[in-house]
């Protein structure tokens, strides 16, 4: 999968991924990070998601990355935002900002430490799962490279049999997620909830079970150590 995937599926607006709603994980489980107002939260892979106007008006301060300008700009034009653009970190991303939500225009993987050093959680809904194996893997690796220590990680991801369907989403199953993520961090399973029957889009993909898991992931803190 290469990024030319990503920004055709932009193009022609096949985003069947993008909730127009907030996420009700978002919004029932985000209070566990037990997070003061003004902290900043990292979305990656963000789209045009609507989640980080809920995560603005919770006090928070937005940071996305997104490779499609497309998303970037419908983002800011549905949500009657006027974004500031300026070049960031040696040209390899553009920035726009409007209103306490700042996006990257660029590839999450040109991400350093520098950029993230004022970041205190994450939230990731659609990104480990667009990925397949080996840039999962990649993802999750710079995911924990570049956040700093005791950052936490609100996960949503999808479990079903992969061989039923093509991603993406791609099933990523607990035991990978464990995988992936530890000992880098501590990996908490929230809940997991059936999904199948109120997805009737997936059943006509030929899944026989699809189930939403929720993580919270903690980066481990030195000084608590």
């Amino acid at each position: 999968m290469t990024q030319s995937y990503w920004l055709d599926r932009w193009e022609r607006n096949e985003i069947g991924f993008h909730q127009d709603a907030y996420n009700p994980y978002l919004i029932k489980h985000w209070p566990r990070l037990h997070l003061a107002p003004d902290s900043s939260v990292f979305v990656p892979l963000c789209g045009k998601t609507r989640d980080m106007i809920w995560l603005r008006d919770q006090g928070h301060a937005v940071l996305g990355v997104e490779l499609s300008a497309r998303a970037i700009q419908a983002f800011y034009r549905e949500n009657a935002l006027a974004p500031k653009q300026a070049q960031y970190s040696g040209k390899r991303f553009n920035r726009y900002s409007a209103e306490n939500i700042e996006i990257l225009h660029g590839d999450f993987f040109d991400l350093d430490k520098n950029g993230l050093a004022s970041i205190q959680a994450v939230y990731d809904r659609a990104s480990l799962v667009a990925l397949p194996p080996d840039p999962r893997r990649r993802y999750a690796a710079h995911m924990l490279d570049i956040l700093p220590p005791a950052t936490q990680i609100l996960l949503v991801g999808f479990d079903y049999p992969q061989a039923e369907m093509q991603g993406p989403p791609y099933a990523v199953p607990p035991e990978e997620v464990i995988a992936l993520y530890q000992p880098g961090a501590d990996v908490r399973l929230l809940t997991q909830v059936d999904m199948l029957a109120d997805n009737p889009r997936f059943q006509q993909r030929g899944l026989t079970r699809l189930v939403e898991s929720v993580y919270l992931l903690t980066l481990p803190d030195p000084e608590q150590s």
